[in-house]
């Protein structure tokens, strides 16, 4: 772009025309030749006559200004001018663009994208191609028109991590594969991470590299913990500098459920200090409500801080089989679970069926025998509802035939008559020590102290189901701790009493660790790896990169020591993590985290992110010409007497205009809505892709071909959708394939999209890789589907049901297969009160049409058909591959007749014929 007085032009040898002013200028002022005058008498009978109009013989000069400055406005115009130009060299040949794209940078995405638009816009100027290589999630570098590019930048969205180790050695291969020297602008996040040298490197041996880094540096917050009875709150900021102030939300449900800001904090950065922190005593009603911490006016994953069990104290009911005595407290059964949960449970006193309506976290029985039939009804009621009841033995325990003759509902095995003991005077053997923890055991991974040892207990019968609920036993394999459970809860019985006279584990550092595992203890201390060894840990909720949490749908468990110590990445996500009825936050920053700035050789040019946007003003020039020429045809007709020809062409003009308003709809428009309301029309979307879209047309046809011989639906030819321009209300049925490169709708067509899945339209989605991936993110197609509905407005997914609607709608279906027969086929979920109907072989389940349907079979490919009819790609091998073609086949009439019939099929005047070809 050449710059000339302040001013951009994308074509300036345009410019050169302005040189021709002067000879226009000549020409328009240029008179004929003088006439020969000729002496004729009768001309003087004509003196004295004035004509009523006259015309000039010269043009006015106001007339030729005119008419150049509509010649200049075109040329200046067609040269391209703009506004506020970007003055930095273009350059030429390939240009990578690096991003860190991480939480860091989620904040000034929006600018980021700017940024990128206008290094985007010069290259295509430029003529230079482009590639863009985010290292938070790093492929190969393939390199593009810039324009094409462009179409990608809603799609590019930052990640709650920053590159590891693994995206950096990624990167670094992709970088090296590159066979041609390139140039690099490196978008940085501004904070520095292991690996960044290295990659700077490889870029530096391939061509120039420039950086833009942000005005502003990065503040985040660390994990909110709880200690003496205050939450601590630390914020940190990357650099040094002014005093400065935030402020940090504690957000959560209010007792409606409803989202709010609960409480709000000002924290203060000290000149020079990197470090703020502040402490909030909540009443612990309030402090349980709370979900998340927050910066206000940052949307980042680094700003927020997610909460857990940690800020919540266990409410524990501890009730003992006999009473203390005045100055014998010690010898309570209830003193060492009363000092190990002091700190971090609150107690709930008074009865058992006084303390039941409190709904506390846990019940203690400590060497409770009998219950009244009221306590132990309303307590089984308790513990099926999610309660968990810790009972211990005793003398009492022992001496009762509590458990003998058949299992007690409120234990977890049955018992032998008397207790055991080992290592007294009258004992055969020493006492006993603890077995290693089995795997399938809440305990597994702790160590276990060799000084903890055994010397009576109650011993259980043996049973068939005894191996299965034993979580804790003896060196000589007879069980210390069993567990069952008892509807939604669960009930645990240490086979020793609460206090010292029968063990010596009560004085031991872990009894308290077992309190822990079984979430008796409250986890107000950091998790420690060892205490989460062996554990499991399934992701309830993740963040994305700009702070948002949404479901963590099919994503694997976590190791509990990877959960506490593993790097945040794709393998390991920020959110919240349960186990049992435990869970465990793990967020962006952990307790030790550092922030450091990013710092740049030298040598490297470090420019700004902020934008100064270019204003193209080709188009107001030549809106200008055009109204100057107006002008020029207006006032020309003027000065010869023929303004009536101007009158009579504005008035048919205005005609003309007027009916071309009326009939604003094109042709093309006309015959699309035509084509798709006179019949029932299925539709496919434009990925944008010429073989993928004609698959999804042809095997449009083919479904449509298949409802037209076998039932009374008769479609008309299918159509493709183009989702920017086209209206989506004609069609039952959208059929959306995924490939990885297709461009993100705008905000227009997510707008159309989520209007249409509210209005009763059904989107299928097939990402057509079952045969490579299950169903997430674990192929590029999967990965493109998250990004293309993370807009949608969709609800809670499950897979198909064995008995819903779509396996019955037209036929009696249990599998979904397309060309590929995976199981990955998910609807909307069940509502959570759904019920079996009494005399019918199916739950009560959503009575609305699912609105999406999602899985990888490639169902087009095998429904697709050419003109006659016959099957275009293969589908298996011999006649399993015709019966899975065949079964595809149903699957798609099933869909389309519970698009036009919603729950149709799941009235009472259908159970007779289904339960007869069900065989019930």
């Amino acid at each position: 772009m050449t710059v000339l007085a302040g001013i951009g032009f994308t074509a300036p040898w345009v410019l050169l025309g302005l040189l021709t002013l002067p000879i226009l200028w000549l020409v328009l002022r240029a008179v004929p030749p003088a006439p020969v005058r000729r002496l004729f008498p009768a001309v003087t009978l004509l003196l004295g006559l004035k004509d009523d109009e006259s015309v000039s013989d010269r043009t006015p000069w106001w007339l030729l200004l005119l008419r150049m400055l509509a010649a200049a406005a075109i040329i200046i115009g067609l040269a391209g001018p703009v506004l506020n130009p970007s003055r930095d060299q273009a350059g030429s040949g390939p240009l990578l663009l690096v991003l860190d794209a991480s939480w860091a940078g989620a904040t000034r995405w929006p600018s980021v994208l700017d940024q990128i638009d206008v290094q985007l816009t010069e290259a295509g100027r430029a003529g230079r191609p482009v590639s863009i290589l985010r290292l938070t999630e790093p492929e190969a570098p393939v390199f593009q028109a810039a324009e094409t590019w462009r179409t990608r930048l809603p799609g590019l969205v930052p990640q709650p991590w920053q590159p590891g180790a693994t995206q950096v050695e990624q990167s670094i291969q992709a970088l090296e594969q590159v066979e041609d020297t390139f140039d690099t602008f490196w978008f940085s996040d501004w904070l520095n991470y292991p690996g960044q040298e290295e990659i700077l490197k490889v870029l530096q041996a391939s061509g120039g590299v420039t950086v833009f880094r942000p005005a502003a540096p990065v503040t985040a917050l660390l994990p909110a913990t709880y200690q003496d009875g205050l939450i601590q709150l630390t914020a940190m900021r990357a650099e040094p500098g002014p005093t400065a102030n935030i402020t940090v939300l504690a957000q959560g449900r209010d007792p409606a459920g409803a989202m709010r800001v609960l409480h709000s904090v000002e924290m203060v950065f000290e000149s020079g200090e990197t470090k703020a922190q502040s402490e909030l005593a909540l009443p612990s009603e309030l402090r349980a409500r709370i979900t998340r911490f927050e910066i206000q006016g940052q949307r980042s994953a680094g700003a927020i801080t997610l909460t857990d069990d940690s800020l919540r104290r266990r409410e524990v009911a501890l009730i003992a089989g006999t009473l203390n005595r005045e100055g014998l407290e010690l010898l309570s059964p209830l003193h060492y679970l009363t000092q190990v949960l002091r700190p971090t449970a609150d107690f709930v006193d008074g009865g058992l069926l006084e303390v039941l309506p409190a709904n506390p976290d846990v019940i203690v029985l400590a060497d409770v025998t009998r219950l009244a039939e009221p306590e132990q009804e309303a307590l089984v009621e308790w513990v099926e509802q999610g309660g968990l009841l810790l009972r211990f033995a005793g003398p009492r325990m022992a001496a009762s035939d509590l458990g003998r003759d058949e299992e007690d509902i409120l234990l977890p095995v049955r018992l032998r008559s008397g207790g055991r003991s080992v290592g007294g005077a009258m004992s055969w053997g020493e006492a006993k020590g603890l077995s290693p923890f089995p795997e399938n055991s809440p305990f597994y991974g702790l160590q276990v102290p060799s000084d903890v040892n055994v010397s009576t207990q109650v011993m259980a019968q043996p049973d068939p189901n005894l191996a299965d609920r034993v979580i804790a036993s003896l060196t000589d394999g007879t069980p210390l701790v069993t567990r069952k459970a008892l509807g939604l809860g669960q009930v645990v019985l240490f086979h020793v009493t609460a206090d010292a006279e029968w063990s010596s584990l009560p004085l031991s550092g872990l009894f308290v660790e077992m309190l822990d595992r079984l979430a008796v203890a409250s986890a107000a201390k950091s998790r420690q790896v060892e205490q989460l060894q062996g554990t499991t840990w399934e992701p309830v909720q993740v963040l994305d990169g700009f702070g948002s949490l949404y479901d963590a749908g099919s994503l694997p468990g976590v190791d509990g020591a990877q959960l506490v110590e593993g790097e945040i990445g794709p393998n390991l996500r920020p959110g919240l993590y349960e186990s049992g009825k435990e869970k465990v936050a793990r967020n962006v920053l952990s307790e030790d985290s550092v922030l450091r700035p990013a710092v740049w050789p030298p040598d490297v040019p470090i420019k700004g992110q902020e934008v100064s946007s270019e204003t193209p003003i080709g188009g107001l020039l030549m809106s200008l010409a055009l109204i100057l020429l107006t002008i020029d045809v207006f006032a020309s007709l003027a000065l010869s007497g023929r303004l009536w020809i101007a009158r009579t062409a504005a008035v048919l003009l205005g005609g003309i205009l007027v009916v071309s308003e009326a009939h604003a709809q094109t042709p093309e428009e006309t015959d699309f809505a035509l084509g798709a309301t006179q019949e029932l029309v299925l539709a496919h979307v434009l990925t944008g892709n010429g073989q993928v879209d004609d698959i999804a047309l042809a095997g449009m046809r083919g479904l449509a071909q298949t409802l037209y011989f076998r039932t009374s639906v008769e479609p008309a030819e299918p159509i493709g959708v183009d989702l920017e321009r086209d209206e989506l209300a004609f069609f039952p049925l959208l059929y959306w394939p995924i490939t990885p490169d297709q461009p993100q709708p705008s905000a227009e067509a997510y707008a159309k999209l989520n209007n249409y899945l509210r209005s009763g339209g059904m989107i299928l989605f097939d990402t057509r890789d079952a045969d490579i991936a299950e169903f997430g993110a674990s192929s590029p197609n999967g990965r493109k589907l998250q990004q293309l509905a993370g807009p949608l407005n969709i609800p809670s997914l499950e897979p198909v049901p064995s008995d819903h609607v779509l396996t019955r709608a037209f036929y009696l279906l249990q599998d979904f297969p397309g060309r590929y027969a995976g199981n990955g086929v998910w609807v909307e979920a069940a509502p959570p009160d759904a019920e079996q109907i009494e005399g019918m072989p199916f739950r009560n389940l959503n009575d609305n049409v699912t609105p999406v349907v999602i899985g990888g079979n490639d169902w087009a490919g095998a429904w697709a058909v050419d003109r006659n009819g016959q099957s275009l790609l293969p589908v298996g091998r011999g006649y399993a591959g015709e019966r899975q073609r065949e079964l595809a086949n149903r699957f798609g009439v099933n869909l389309v007749m519970h698009v036009l019939t919603g729950n149709y099929k799941s009235d009472q005047v259908h159970v007779p014929a289904l339960l007869d070809r069900l065989g019930q």
